[in-house]
Parts: C-alpha cells; structure tokens; sequence
C-alpha cells in the first residue's frame, strides 16, 4: 500500500475548496448583518464581535462530539441503528485497519434515502443511505467507505464544512423572506383584493422580498457551482487514494452497480453539468480500471 494513502496531508482540491467558502463570505456577512439588526436593539453588540462569534463557533463544527450531535442533524442524517451497526462496523474496521488508523477516530451516520450514495463532512463525519447497508455486498460497501475515508484523508471536507456553516444564515434568511412572501401574497388576496391601490402595494411588499430572498438564494446557487465544480476533482483524488489503498475492484464494483440502476445518467445539458457534484460513474470507474491495470503492470 502507498504510504502517503494511510496518512492525512492537503490535497489540491482541499485547496480549491477554499474557492465557494470565499464567494459565499460577502453574501454571509450580509445574512449576518440582517440577524445582528434586531439583536443589537437589545444588546449593544458590535456587528464584528456577533460575526467573530459566529464563524468561530463553526470551529465547534469539527469535534467529534459536536458532529455527532449537531453536524449529523444539520445533514439531516442520524445514528445507525443496531442492524445497521452490525453491518457498517466490521466494514468501517477492515477500511480503516488498511491504513493503520483507530475506527473510533471517525463517526458513522445514516442518511434515510432509497438511493445508493454516501458522503464525509467535517473531520470526522462519514455519511452512508440507508438504502447503500441494505443493498450493498460487503466488498463493494468497503469501497465505498475507503472512498469517503479518502476525501478526510485528503483534507477536502474541510472547507465543505465550513462553506456548509457560512450558507447556513444565508439560506436561512432566504427560507423566512420566501415564507413572507407567501404571506404578504395571501395578505393582498384576502384583504386588498377590491382595492387596486392597496393591491398594488401588496404586489410592491411581496416583490421586494421576493427580490431580497432571490438575491441571498443566488449567492447559495454560485456557491453551490463552484462547489459543485471543485468537487467533481475531489471525487477522482478520492478513488485514486481508495485504490491505493487496496479498494479499487470494491468501489469500481459499487459504482457498476449504480451505473446499472440507472441513476447514473451521463449530464448532456450544460447546466446538468454545472450542478453534477459527481464525475460520471462511467469515468471513475474507467479511470479507476486504468489505474489497477497500471499497478498490476509495475508489480509483474
């Protein structure tokens, strides 16, 4: 096994992922500055200070204990249960004893999805469906994880994590300014409808909000793209080090079997392609092929 794959070190997509955390600050700064308003009426704190406190509490976002208690519920995922305790386990062992590192180091969770996919977040936090311990054979489970082991081996979940608590005033915000929208709108209908000129300002109020909300959701979308294109690197950085670590065939074998549920759909459109956070399962898995016969030649 390449030694370099059983240690941590930055990657250069761990790098790059620094790049959405970077474009979504502005648009953060100002969400916060919208929730920091009212508080300052009731405690005289400097806008710098609430904002300090904000982004250094997102440090807390990277402790095991807070991952297990706040970043999974963020994520909308939970604790395994002990079904899926009994099967995720001895995996998460065999994957994690192949490169000399304590499996308690790490923290499982589920996501409940009838799809096969899996994710890391924070510094410890590895995310598999429900669906993925039901229907994946072992072997090809172990690939799996081996590849999200990689992306905290190479550091990429860093900046995800932190992109992650910059967009959270942000969307937010966006959510409240759509749901007053929805009410200023019903507001108009019920009371302002056999009146034009209050109608007019009823349409006035909700195109503001609506306008304020699109704003704070557009700054998400960018975010999100630029994300979404660092990533896609990220994945191939991730199977070239989950192949180093001897779990090439296994993750080739899961991704087969995804690309044969057919939800592995080559992106035609080019807006498909700026929203895919994944490469094609049909190139990994060609590239990850490509790169088991290239060490099947070196060791002949």
């Amino acid at each position: 096994m390449n030694r370099r794959a059983s240690s941590r070190h930055v990657e250069t997509s761990a790098l790059t992922a620094a790049l959405p955390a970077l474009a979504v600050v502005p648009v953060s700064l100002l969400a916060l500055g919208v929730f920091w308003f009212p508080i300052s009426k009731l405690w005289h704190i400097p806008f710098w200070a609430f904002a300090i406190a904000y982004l250094g509490a997102g440090i807390l976002l990277f402790l095991r204990p807070m991952q297990r208690l706040v970043l999974t519920r963020l994520l909308g995922a939970r604790r395994p249960t002990q079904a899926e305790q009994s099967v995720l386990l001895p995996v998460w062992h065999e994957v994690t004893q192949a490169v000399h590192i304590p499996a308690k180091r790490f923290v499982l969770a589920v996501l409940e999805a009838d799809e096969l996919n899996a994710f890391a977040s924070g510094g410890h936090l590895v995310v598999v469906t429900s669906y993925a311990v039901e229907v994946l054979p072992d072997p090809e489970l172990a690939g799996v994880l081996a590849h999200e082991l990689s992306h905290h081996l190479g550091l990429h979940t860093v900046a995800l994590t932190i992109t992650q608590w910059l967009l959270l005033p942000v969307v937010l915000l966006a959510r409240i300014g759509f749901l007053f929208r929805a009410i200023a709108r019903a507001a108009t209908d019920s009371f302002a409808s056999n009146s034009p000129a209050l109608s007019a300002v009823g349409r006035l109020i909700s195109g503001t909000i609506s306008m304020v909300a699109w704003v704070f959701l557009a700054g998400v979308l960018v975010s999100n793209a630029i994300g979404n294109a660092v990533g896609r690197g990220a994945e191939f950085q991730a199977d070239r080090r989950a192949v180093s670590m001897g779990f090439g065939p296994q993750l080739a074998a899961a991704l087969r079997r995804f690309v044969a549920s057919g939800l592995a759909e080559r992106p035609v459109h080019w807006h498909e392609r700026l929203f895919a956070s994944h490469p094609p399962a049909r190139t990994r898995v060609a590239r990850i092929e490509a790169m088991l016969r290239q060490r099947w030649r070196s060791h002949r």
